[in-house]
């Protein structure tokens, strides 16, 4: 049996050499930035396939959530959910939603008021049926619950 050559080989006197890299084919850092940022854009829009609208990353869930971060803590210039306020965020498949949270102190001036608002916010989310919102206060509330983003926010990092 005679086996063909698997490579050949070729003998070459010389090679070109390859193309230097010039400083105005270079990008910029404003270019760079650019381009990380479409691709973090690209990559943070991106929604899970196959997600009922009620579960974390669903539409309705989604939508619950952005309302609950149009809420302002008065005192505290930080959204009630980056705040770490809102415990938990229970959406039915018919719509219904139940919103468990808490406030910074019992004694809080808007103690009467908060929830009430967080009711009609939710309320309001377009597919939402009813909002029933859960006032605890256990677990206390402590900084420790917020987000990266209010810690920013209130100089905290």
């Amino acid at each position: 049996m005679s086996e063909e050559p698997k490579f050949t080989i070729e003998e070459v006197s010389s090679v070109n050499a390859p193309p230097r890299a010039k400083v105005e084919d270079a990008e910029t850092p404003a270019e760079k930035l650019e381009r990380k940022r479409d691709y973090l854009e690209g990559f943070l829009a991106e929604k899970a396939e196959g997600v009922a609208p009620g579960e974390p990353g669903g539409d309705l869930y989604e939508a619950v959530i952005a309302a609950l971060r149009d809420i302002f803590d008065p005192e505290i210039p930080v959204n009630i959910y980056d705040l770490g306020l809102i415990y938990g965020v229970d959406v039915t498949n018919d719509g219904g939603v139940v919103v468990t949270m808490t406030l910074t102190t019992p004694h809080c001036p808007v103690a009467e008021s908060m929830p009430g608002e967080v009711e009609l916010r939710v309320g309001a989310v377009p597919g939402v049926r009813d909002a029933e919102v859960n006032l605890v206060w256990d677990p206390p509330w402590d900084p420790a619950k917020m987000s990266d983003e209010a810690r920013l926010e209130l100089g905290m990092l």
